[in-house]
């Protein structure tokens, strides 16, 4: 279904348009977690920590997906919004071209560099050959990862969030039931795991490409270029931003987990009690991103059709719909920390459930300062206003990397974990200033596409 965001109560409209999405991000989760708690239950404390070596990496490819679904969101939306249909349509064909012809690409500098940067991870040893088993085979599956993000970004950007969300609890379900059998039936070990993810994925995106052609076709428009290098350029000033936004948190996020298993030694369950908390955390982070996606997209199409006053309100109803699924959940890590982290391993792991729970106690209430960073983040990405993005995501992570490198010099391993709320509140400070400077009204982005 194509949804006008420019008519309606804002808020009203912008939950609606949220809720498809937001159960979206609970099976996206999921799915990204299956990995992760079939290992964890079923293979292992070692197999757990040879995926989770591998996530920082795999989290790098997803950097990519989502910079490029922005891309698309944001100028596809734009177009949909001032109905400019024949060019929203050449612009949806080349994004689909160029993502196929980058993931190629990706993927053979992947296979090359794969093991590489699991020696700059400081991987111990003796996982090096399962995670690079891991991350191989997921490797292979990047043109699907990256074809199924490029379609839900054009789905959202029609106002249609049930469509993608439909493939994708399909894809999970079957994820977690494929992982479970490779694993218990088939008798193999992390490399199964892989394999399952990029079987499933290649699902959904073959899904998603067809029912999207489908889709197109019922718009009326005459006739429209199947490749544009001036709307690549247009999608790639967007795109270049959020993936490099993604990317720089990404690798961020890959050199916090090289300081991490410089602890292995020391601090026993670390590597997996951190990557299984952090990907709790994410649930929460990524509802909240979920909501500013569609912040995102319901700002571009009332900008594109001059309707600019809707979007305080707007921006008022996501605040309140993040703060509602937020607290709850960011309470239950805070208060039962050893209890939330039993979904990703047995109690007789106590090493895991021990480093796990002290990164929930000390990460987790801060995550409410991001909901306000992503939210700001969000009506700049809309308007078109990318160099501000950039900014606001570079400032955090610069800090919060320096900061997992120098804290531990004086709080060993605890350290690391107080770097994630200083980046993020200095961060969130930074993308508040921004959006309520209100330069971004001056971007008029449609004038250039």
């Amino acid at each position: 279904m194509i949804r006008d965001l420019t008519v309606g109560k804002p808020g009203r409209v912008l939950t609606l348009f949220a809720l498809p999405m937001l159960v979206s991000v609970v099976f996206q989760q999921f799915y990204n977690m299956a990995d992760n708690i079939v290992a964890g239950q079923f293979l292992g404390d070692a197999a757990l920590d040879a995926v989770s070596i591998s996530y920082p990496v795999t989290m790098i490819y997803t950097s990519v997906a989502l910079g490029i679904n922005i891309g698309v969101n944001v100028v596809v939306s734009q177009l949909f919004g001032s109905r400019q249909y024949a060019k929203m349509k050449s612009a949806v064909s080349t994004a689909l071209l160029a993502t196929a012809a980058l993931a190629l690409v990706m993927t053979a500098l992947g296979l090359i560099l794969c093991r590489p940067l699991l020696r700059l991870l400081n991987t111990p040893e003796h996982l090096m050959d399962p995670a690079l088993g891991y991350l191989d085979l997921y490797t292979v599956g990047l043109l699907f990862i990256l074809l199924y993000n490029t379609c839900t970004g054009v789905f959202t950007s029609l106002g249609d969030t049930v469509t993608p969300l439909v493939f994708l609890i399909l894809s999970s379900l079957g994820n977690v039931g494929v992982n479970i059998y490779f694993v218990t039936a088939l008798g193999m070990y992390v490399e199964g795991l892989a394999l399952a993810t990029v079987l499933c994925q290649a699902l959904a995106a073959a899904l998603s490409f067809g029912v999207l052609l489908l889709r197109l076709r019922g718009v009326p428009s005459g006739p429209f270029r199947r490749f544009s290098p001036h709307l690549l350029s247009s999608i790639s000033k967007m795109a270049i931003p959020g993936i490099c936004q993604k990317s720089f948190v990404s690798v961020g996020n890959l050199m916090i987990q090289s300081v991490v298993n410089g602890f292995a030694a020391t601090v026993p369950g670390i590597i997996g009690g951190f990557s299984s908390a952090t990907k709790l955390l994410y649930i929460v982070i990524y509802l909240n991103a979920s909501v500013a996606s569609s912040l995102a997209g319901f700002s571009a199409q009332n900008i594109g059709a001059d309707q600019t006053q809707r979007l305080k309100p707007g921006l008022k109803g996501a605040v309140t719909l993040c703060l509602v699924m937020s607290i709850p959940c960011l309470a239950f890590f805070f208060l039962f920390p050893q209890l939330s982290m039993g979904i990703f391993v047995s109690g007789e792991s106590v090493d895991v459930i021990s480093a796990g729970a002290s990164y929930l106690r000390i990460v987790s209430p801060f995550v409410l300062v991001v909901i306000f960073k992503q939210l700001c983040d969000a009506i700049l990405q809309g308007a078109g206003a990318a160099r501000e993005f950039v900014i606001t995501t570079f400032s955090d992570l610069a800090l919060r990397v320096l900061l997992a490198y120098l804290l531990p010099i004086w709080f060993g391993h605890l350290g690391i974990w107080w770097a994630w709320p200083i980046g993020w509140i200095i961060g969130a400070a930074i993308s508040v200033a921004f959006y309520r400077s209100g330069h971004w009204k001056s971007v008029h982005l449609l004038d250039s596409i």
